[in-house]
């Protein structure tokens, strides 16, 4: 087995046919670059003349300094009645001036017959022809055989030929794709290595994920000799999406000991993951392997103490090789542990055995039974431990607060109003705050009464906000639970506040979130002698 794998990206192709996926060519440019500085070999730009997009695309691309990564443009073989000469899908193959082509071709019978609607030996010509062609033209060819592991239990004789046909007109890189994912890995490791047995080469692997096997399959064709695996940057793609790159690229370094990356690139995992979902705007998965959040989040108090003693207890990896960080969670599962490792991420200086600690616990007891919940709620957690070892300076103080709600006619919408009392220092401060609802007033009214005394709040921007109703059966008089994500400065934070008013538990987060920033100005302000107090 090599210890050499290719990794080739379809995310700008296969990725944008994810549902609620959208690329812009200026999005597009900005993915490639980021690949191609992060070490991907191949990077599939898009279907070479699908739309004017994808033309643009390709004529902007030619600007870009990709490094040793080479672009890709994606096709399919010639149609039936065209010669490859006179295609237009090749045409626009070669007219999009990249070094490598890829092409795919029917490998199934059923495709062949009730898709193309062409006899089998027609099929296999076309596929030649193509392939030729774009030899001839000078491309590095990529041939996937489309639907290959459905197509090698309809006939292998036929799914075999369809890759040799690919090999005799020149192609450089045969791939077997399982498009409707739905192979079973032992099955997969099988025929792939039937396959390198047969033809030697380059031959590599396309999986879907239909069922949450993309990785999985991918990882066994290359254990039977693929070297050249294809997926997409989070696993993004139609349907369940296509096999997750991230991950592939992971197991691949750190548990199969296989080079399919630049020396360091790995440690950039995490950040190019979040670079791909921040420009495909979704929100990042907290649980996905490797780069989630929740990848090395450790709640419960056994597994805290755990880790304190050993990472290595349940931590498969160590998080930085990835680009990630360890976080120890803050629940009513939550031991001495728990509190001990969440204040030593903080900075704060605890006894594991002290009664600080126990203190902490017993109030996390108390507020969970009223509804809190700080394992997304870091900022409030935080703030909370300031607050009872009596460290917490108070900014400002709440005297009042008001909201008003007024539909003026039908058709247009409400208007809302917030009148906030506060005292920052010795000085009392009133002001008025609309916004599109209640928690929008509010938050207007919250900063422009803090902007004069702390110029900061004006930075603070409001990235979520989320609403759980803890007890249903209550109606209209249930308990609710705020959590709002606020950022700044490239930071992120999370705050959390509880009330049977809606409105009392948003301005609880509310406030959490603008103290928290005020928080943090401070201890940067304490370590370089700066000065963050009111004026």
């Amino acid at each position: 087995m090599s210890t050499r794998v290719e990794l080739y990206d379809t995310t700008l192709r296969d990725g944008a046919q994810a549902e609620g996926v959208f690329f812009t060519v200026a999005g597009k440019l900005q993915i490639a670059q980021r690949l191609a500085a992060f070490g991907m070999e191949y990077i599939e730009g898009g279907y070479a003349g699908a739309n004017e997009k994808e033309d643009e695309f390709f004529r902007e691309a030619r600007r870009l300094s990709l490094g040793t990564a080479r672009l890709v443009a994606f096709g399919s073989t010639r149609r039936a009645r065209h010669g490859a000469g006179s295609d237009p899908g090749l045409a626009a193959l070669l007219d999009a001036g990249t070094p490598v082509v890829t092409v795919f071709g029917k490998a199934w019978r059923l495709h062949v017959r009730d898709v193309l609607r062409v006899s089998e030996e027609e099929n296999l010509r076309m596929i030649a022809d193509s392939v030729r062609f774009l030899k001839a033209a000078g491309r590095e060819v990529i041939f996937d055989a489309e639907h290959f592991f459905d197509g090698y239990a309809d006939k292998p004789a036929y799914a075999m030929r369809a890759l040799e046909v690919a090999r005799g007109a020149g192609a450089d890189a045969l791939v077997l794709c399982d498009t409707n994912g739905g192979t079973l890995p032992d099955r997969v490791a099988e025929v792939t290595r039937e396959v390198v047995r047969t033809f030697g080469g380059r031959i590599g692997i396309h999986a879907h994920n239909d069922a949450e096997l993309g990785v999985a399959n991918s990882l066994a064709a290359v254990r039977a000799g693929a070297v050249h695996v294809q997926g997409t940057v989070n696993g993004i793609g139609e349907r369940c999406g296509n096999a997750n790159l991230v991950s592939i690229a992971a197991n691949l370094a750190l548990k199969m000991g296989m080079d399919c990356l630049p020396p360091g690139a790995l440690a950039e995992l995490r950040e190019v993951s979040r670079f791909v979902s921040e420009i495909a705007d979704l929100r990042p998965d907290p649980r996905q392997p490797f780069v989630g959040d929740s990848a090395f989040a450790h709640k419960a108090g056994v597994h805290a103490d755990a880790v304190r003693k050993n990472p290595r207890a349940y931590e498969h990896i160590e998080p930085a090789a990835v680009g990630n960080r360890r976080r120890v969670l803050i629940s009513e599962l939550s031991g001495a542990s728990n509190v001990f490792l969440k204040a030593h991420e903080m900075g704060l200086s605890m006894d594991r055995d002290s009664a600080e600690v126990r203190a902490v616990l017993k109030e996390l007891e108390r507020l969970e039974k009223l509804g809190y919940q700080f394992e997304a709620a870091d900022a409030s957690f935080r703030l909370l431990i300031q607050k009872l070892l009596k460290r917490h300076r108070a900014f400002f103080y709440l005297e009042g607060f008001r909201v008003i709600v007024e539909k003026r006619r039908a058709g247009e919408p409400c208007i809302s109003e917030a009148t906030v009392k506060l005292r920052v220092g010795d000085r009392p401060v009133h002001t008025v705050g609309e916004g599109d609802g209640p928690v929008d007033a509010l938050n207007h009214a919250l900063r422009k009464a803090l902007e004069p005394f702390y110029p900061a709040v004006r930075d603070v921007r409001l990235v979520d906000f989320s609403v759980r109703i803890l007890d249903p059966k209550a109606a209209t008089a249930a308990k609710t639970r705020v959590l709002i994500e606020s950022a700044a400065g490239g930071e992120n934070w999370n705050t959390v506040g509880v009330s049977d008013n809606i409105i009392e538990a948003s301005w609880e987060a509310l406030v959490d979130g603008i103290e928290y920033k005020l928080f943090l100005d401070e201890q940067v302000a304490g370590a370089t002698g700066g000065d963050t107090d009111a004026q």
